[in-house]
């Protein structure tokens, strides 16, 4: 979803990038694993990242999980005066397991991979994101549409990008 917002964006040309989980992890946090106070870190660091980004004039998607409601807030308040949407994609736990093209819930539920969210390790949904998107029966770009319309108004009303 967060590359359609981004394909989306450009055409429309504005600045964005995306800040992915699996590529955070790969480089900025390659040093953090998967427990809940290494999950706060990354979720720090990208919140931070994404400032600087914003800062620049860019549209910045962080696509985490995040399963904290405490490391979302924290996360806001890093951005400071850039606009910040908390965004609730919806999908219900057996709707993540069919897509997982990783086979990451497999192998969650076999052991193998130890606090995954939704599995060994808790979530906690949002309880007021400002965006709420559902996506058990409608196509990526469907289900991405509000998000794009946000990032859009925002980007068209601030000086500087948002994260």
């Amino acid at each position: 979803m967060a590359d359609a917002v981004d394909r989306a964006l450009t055409e429309t040309g504005r600045c964005t990038m995306v800040l992915d989980g699996d590529n955070l992890r790969q480089g900025l946090s390659r040093d953090l694993g998967f427990t809940a106070e290494d999950r706060v870190e990354n979720i720090r660091r990208a919140a931070e990242v994404a400032r600087l980004m914003a800062d620049a004039g860019l549209v910045v998607v962080v696509s985490l999980i995040s399963p904290f409601r405490a490391e979302r807030a924290v996360a806001r308040a890093i951005t400071g005066d850039v606009p910040f949407l908390e965004v609730f994609v919806d999908t219900p736990l057996a709707v993540c397991e069919a897509r997982d093209p990783k086979g990451l819930y497999d192998r969650a539920r076999a052991g193998k991979i130890p606090n995954f969210t939704g599995i060994s390790a808790p979530y906690e949904a949002p309880e007021a994101p400002d965006l709420f998107l559902e996506t058990q029966d409608q196509a990526v770009t469907e289900s991405a549409q509000p998000l794009i319309d946000a990032l859009l108004r925002l980007s068209a009303a601030a000086p500087s990008g948002s994260a």
